[in-house]
């Protein structure tokens, strides 16, 4: 059986070597490619897959919003979220998740713990920045939603409970008080890897900085972060626990998340 990514580009993506290699330790026949799909080819594309009988997908930039009007029907994550970074084909009927959320908070706190009481600041509006910021508003003190376009930002914000706000990127000023700072965008990521999404002034000391971009597995913005004396995550474990979630609704199996990780390293490693 084949899965497939559909993004545009995915040049760069290592889910096929972590997913291939889960598959081959559970001794499974199944292969998982890449599949570069232009915005405007994303409906055929869809459709092409129906046809072809495939496992199931996964979705990245800049499908995952898009994505939902090829879909049959939605579960609860993707609908609550209004994203899908997942397919599951059941006979012939696409159904759309979402496994961004449940993976880039269970990184986040093996990290840094409870997320209560925390202020934080999240850059971006697109699929995986509203799947983050659903899982995070009820549960900080204060989420602030910044964003190029503020109108994004601010509608995302009016969506979700608690203490939630959106702005311009240009409001980086508020970056300087929070607790944990979230890059949900594809600001830095290979093979722009000289851009950051903030200006290194803003980041301090005792801060942990959380960058969704994997490749390369540092980012400027971790950087500076360092720099500035912040703590930082990268976005790989993020990657392979929403892997695990979208594995495990492909096959009901359970993967090994390590083996996907040293994978996906591996991938990265060799590439530098």
């Amino acid at each position: 059986m084949n899965y497939y990514l559909l993004g545009y580009p995915v040049g760069h993506s290592v889910s096929p070597a972590m997913h291939n290699a889960a598959f081959k330790e559970l001794d499974l026949p199944h292969r998982y490619n890449l599949l570069e799909t232009r915005p405007e080819n994303l409906g055929e594309t869809v459709q092409g897959l129906r046809e072809n009988i495939m496992g199931g997908a996964n979705v990245t930039i800049p499908h995952k919003i898009e994505i939902i009007k090829h879909m049959d029907t939605l579960a609860a994550s993707a609908k609550q979220i209004g994203a899908v970074n997942t397919i599951e084909n059941r006979g012939g009927q696409l159904i759309g998740h979402n496994t961004d959320a449940s993976g880039g908070i269970k990184a986040l706190t093996e990290k840094y713990g409870e997320l209560n009481e925390n202020r934080v600041v999240l850059l971006g509006a697109g699929g995986a920045a509203r799947a983050l910021a659903q899982e995070l508003a009820p549960k900080v003190s204060e989420l602030v939603i910044l964003n190029r376009s503020p109108e994004k930002a601010e509608k995302l914000a009016h969506t979700l409970p608690g203490n939630t706000v959106g702005a311009g990127l240009c409001e980086q000023r508020v970056i300087n008080t929070a607790d944990i700072v979230i890059n949900a965008t594809s600001v830095g990521m290979a093979p722009n890897t000289s851009e950051s999404p903030i200006e290194a002034q803003y980041l301090r000391k005792g801060q942990l900085v959380y960058d969704i971009v994997y490749n390369p597995i540092k980012t400027r913005l971790m950087r500076d972060a360092e720099k500035a004396g912040a703590e930082t995550l990268g976005g790989l474990w993020m990657l392979v626990y929403q892997g695990v979630e979208a594995f495990k609704i492909w096959t009901d199996l359970e993967p090994n998340p390590e083996t996907m990780y040293r994978a996906a390293l591996r991938v990265l490693e060799a590439g530098h």
